[in-house]
């Protein structure tokens, strides 16, 4: 099920990586455009990525019901919805105040928080959907949703994110007057209304907290260090815009590669938080046998799913880059972000028990965004040494 679902992610990354190359015009048109874009999908990845490991454990724990009138679902909804919306908001100002900063160049303000938050809005409201179908479909077939999740949705977000970040850009390139800035405040507006409105309601339940009310306030605080750690992945994207330009390939395969790393974190960190639900995993200081055993897994469908999508990257787009040099590139870097995967993912869901915290609300963000970054200057280090 786990290497069906990243064959799957893969390719449909590559498709993400398609239009990252028929980008190339607004990402060096829009500074900051490659930051922003890298930022929104990592995002995406970690809010539904959570949600999707949330309601994984509740089927597993048999207390979920597909209704969208109450319970886990339409909790997780309305949760994911604010802190997408919110985040895309929170990550457009610091984006914009960091690039301005490190590059001494910006777009305008305004324009620059509706692209982030326009596209977020779309591309969150798509991505929902591809979560519910994939709930559906697992509470009626039986499947254990940890082994299918984080991959179909880590792809999702980014095939998703990716058009709907162009759309907006194109429309804040093309629009001349002051349509969009106010439409970037009336986002601004309504994201405050909706979470306030959320973080304001009283459970029915006396002594038990709303359930979306907990997940915001649970989930803003890490989402928030996300932020700069997703901000930080895209800065090194960004200082080498011109040399994954000039080799389109590199472009292409990056979002797959990178995604396909958040992936294999997000299944990891999904069956380890279970595990950890469930009473099944030993918590000890040396990761135990059945971590073990999930580990060796992870270097299999990573060695086969990288393998798959550097070779169909090679064929499809046009390069100056040998096969057997993307092939080393691609598998050396492949290898140790794997091995560092399995490491942090087992860690971070021990010191989210130990601080008494959800491992299915903070340990895939942490680690997704954690990767992002750890994957980008793997993978940018080892081409700069080998090209």
């Amino acid at each position: 099920m786990g290497l069906l679902a990243l064959v799957i992610a893969g390719t449909a990354d590559l498709f993400a990586g398609l239009c990252m190359v028929s980008m190339e015009d607004y990402i060096m048109m829009v500074p900051g455009m490659v930051v922003l874009i890298y930022a929104a999908i990592g995002m995406r990845g970690n809010i539904f990525g959570a949600m999707g490991s949330r309601l994984g454990t509740a089927m597993h724990l048999g207390t979920f019901r597909l209704d969208f009138r109450k319970g886990i679902l339409r909790s997780n909804m309305e949760g994911a919805m604010a802190l997408t919306m919110l985040m895309s908001v929170v990550m457009a100002v610091i984006g914009w105040i960091i690039v301005d900063a490190i590059f001494g160049e910006s777009y305008g303000f305004l324009r620059f928080v509706f692209i982030s938050t326009f596209g977020g809005l779309l591309a969150g409201i798509l991505v929902m959907m591809v979560n519910i179908i994939i709930a559906k479909v697992s509470y009626e077939r039986d499947w254990d949703v940890d082994n299918i999740t984080a991959p179909l949705i880590a792809a999702a977000g980014d095939v998703i994110t990716v058009p709907m970040i162009f759309v907006a850009t194109y429309m804040a390139v093309n629009i001349d007057g002051p349509l969009i800035d106010v439409l970037a405040v009336v986002l601004i507006i309504a994201t405050a209304v909706l979470t306030l409105r959320i973080l304001r309601r009283k459970s029915k339940r006396r002594r038990k907290v709303d359930e979306a009310k907990r997940i915001i306030r649970q989930s803003l605080p890490v989402l928030t260090a996300c932020v700069f750690l997703e901000l930080m992945a895209g800065l090194l994207i960004e200082s080498e815009t011109e040399l994954l330009v000039e080799h389109a390939v590199l472009l292409l395969l990056l979002t797959a590669f990178l995604n396909e790393g958040n992936a294999l974190s997000g299944m990891l960190t999904s069956r380890l938080s279970s595990m950890i639900h469930m009473g099944t995993l030993p918590r000890q200081a040396v990761p135990p046998r059945e971590a073990g055993e999930n580990f060796a897994v992870m270097y299999l469908l990573a060695i086969v799913t990288f393998l798959y999508i550097m070779t169909v990257a090679f064929l499809i787009q046009p390069n100056d880059v040998q096969y057997l040099m993307l092939l080393a590139i691609v598998m050396v870097s492949g290898l140790i972000i794997t091995t560092i995967i399995n490491l942090l993912s087992y860690y971070v869901a021990l010191a989210a028990v130990r601080f008494n915290m959800d491992p299915d609300d903070h340990c895939i963000p942490i680690t997704s965004s954690l990767m992002d970054v750890i994957g980008s200057a793997v993978l940018v280090g080892v081409i700069l040494l080998l090209i």
